[in-house]
């Protein structure tokens, strides 16, 4: 008779695409192959030392090892705030304006539970992140999307973007509440200037929509280009939130750290569900990540030149053998459109078969949207060795389908 039970949230999400290609990965693994994996973007750097060793310290002291607080201990909030008063000049209050999430994963999902009443209606681009968009769905809301347009060095079409957005809010009833952004994009790297919030803020304002914002990878850019903050824009704080997580500009991925800041209101909002749900993450892993945001700033820096060094490597390798890609300007990642001679197997059958036949894991573009087929996502956490022989085996794939190929 449990069968009967039906769980509708569960049934609204389809199967995660990224776990097919991790069930193929692990087959091939426990076979014996060696699979180069550019599918996560799970960093293999150590975290930094500092960090670890103000882990360890707090950890040794019996106080630190009892229930924490939901939204961050005191003195990660001032962090917090301070790190954005340093990099945009932004003022926060650490007790109504920030909170500590673990992960960025948690931060959305309870955010939406939060705010999301039956039905609501969010704006998420396509592709994007997954949580970005179920976060919602879980929440019993609905999500509209529309696709994501940029040139070739992956940067927004601002003017598209605004007229996809427009015509988002003349179509759809109930309008919409909330316009989610993730500049530096992930899948795509695509990124934006601050001119684009100035427009972003005075939409919300016009057609009064809240605005959630993602600068996950905004430390990891190239050749000068700075990440910009919604909220340095003037009277942003009126409606949007903005997110961040350690996890890529400090190696620590499975520390969980993240934190939202921005409007009072959605931030209460976030506070008062995490005090029913959590008693915060760890306390010293609180207190190494309050390390993390106030001290020295050169880990951010090293990571970031590893990942553009790996790039430059990547394109260089993968054009070698057959498969142009362009480069972009910040990011842990490459977004790659599949080579033209494999086109017609489409993202999710290119990446398997590479998988199989090459043992290179990428992840599938179709898994972030129906708008990122045709691409698939590599993560650059393999070293130099690794992404040269992954370019040997990729040639040798391509060459049953008669590929364009440069030789040595």
């Amino acid at each position: 008779m449990f069968d009967e039970i039906v769980f509708d949230r569960m049934e609204r999400l389809p199967k995660y695409v990224f776990a097919e290609i991790n069930d193929i990965k692990m087959q091939r693994r426990r076979e014996g192959h060696d699979v180069i994996d550019f599918s996560m973007g799970n960093p293999d750097g150590d975290t930094p030392e500092h960090i670890r060793a103000k882990l360890v310290e707090s950890a040794q002291k019996t106080k630190t090892h009892g229930y924490s607080s939901s939204k961050g201990i005191p003195k990660l909030r001032q962090a917090i705030a301070d790190w954005y008063k340093r990099r945009y000049d932004v003022d926060l209050d650490p007790e109504t304006e920030c909170v500590a999430t673990m992960g960025s994963k948690e931060g959305y999902s309870h955010l939406a539970y939060a705010i999301t009443n039956p039905g609501d209606v969010a704006v998420v681009p396509d592709p994007t992140y997954p949580i970005h968009s179920y976060a919602f769905i879980l929440a019993g809301g609905n999500v509209v999307k529309f696709g994501l347009e940029y040139d070739e060095e992956y940067r927004l079409d601002e003017d598209k973007f605004f007229e996809s957005l427009e015509r988002v809010f003349k179509e759809n009833s109930p309008r919409p509440k909330y316009v989610l952004v993730n500049f530096p994009h992930n899948p795509t790297t695509v990124t934006v200037e601050p001119e684009f919030y100035e427009r972003l803020v005075a939409m919300a304002k016009k057609e009064r929509f809240y605005i959630i914002s993602d600068i996950a990878y905004g430390d990891i850019t190239f050749e000068g280009y700075k990440t910009p903050s919604i909220l340095g824009v003037e009277g942003a704080k009126d409606v949007a939130v903005e997110s961040f997580t350690l996890s890529k500009s400090y190696n620590m991925a499975g520390w969980r750290v993240g934190f939202f800041v921005g409007n009072k209101k959605l931030i209460g909002a976030l506070q008062k569900i995490k005090s029913w749900l959590d008693y915060g993450m760890f306390t010293p892993i609180q207190v190494a990540a309050t390390v993390a945001l106030n001290g020295d700033q050169t880990c951010v820096r090293n990571i970031t030149n590893k990942y553009y060094h790996r790039e430059q490597v990547l394109i260089e390798a993968f054009g070698r053998a057959g498969w142009p890609i362009h480069k972009n300007r910040a990011t842990m990642f490459v977004w790659a459109k599949i080579p033209e001679c494999v086109a017609h197997l489409g993202s999710l059958e290119f990446s398997k078969r590479l998988l199989i036949e090459a043992d290179v894991a990428v992840a599938p573009g179709i898994g972030f949207g129906e708008y990122g087929e045709g691409y698939v996502r590599i993560a650059l956490i393999e070293n130099d060795k690794r992404i040269r022989q992954a370019a040997k085996n990729i040639r040798n794939f391509l060459k049953q389908f008669e590929c364009g190929q440069k030789h040595d």
